[in-house]
């Protein structure tokens, strides 16, 4: 299968360059992967080249967990990672899979000196 880059996961979603959006939904039309690190970093850029809200990233990121041509690294990770961060107020979308990877890895508590990380079930603050 192939894979989508952080340049072309965006193209798909904000449509600014018209001919690039269409040359990436061809590309994924036969069906495309998406790394944990492409969604992280297009989570990134929607939210600070973009301005998307947090509302507005949970829904992109949950509509992208449901697309039809697209599958997720991880993707029960990128679900439960999801769910933590449309119920957390402060919690970056980032730290919500590393905690959930963590968890499925079996590697809890994650431990971290960021405050808002630590409120994340998993995760501990240090």
């Amino acid at each position: 299968m192939r894979a989508v880059d952080t340049s072309l996961l965006v193209r798909l979603i904000v449509r600014d360059d018209p001919g690039q959006a269409e040359k990436a939904e061809d590309f994924i039309a036969p069906g495309a992967w998406v790394s944990q690190l492409v969604l992280v970093e297009m989570v990134w850029v929607l939210d600070s080249v973009y301005g998307l809200n947090r509302a507005q990233v949970a829904t992109v990121v949950g509509m992208l967990v449901e697309h039809e041509r697209l599958t997720l690294e991880g993707e029960d990770a990128v679900r439960g990672a999801l769910a933590t961060f449309e119920g957390s107020r402060s919690a970056d979308f980032s730290d919500c899979l590393i905690v959930e990877a963590a968890r499925k890895a079996g590697h809890l508590p994650v431990g971290t000196f960021d405050k808002a990380m630590s409120r994340i079930d998993g995760a501990t603050g240090l």
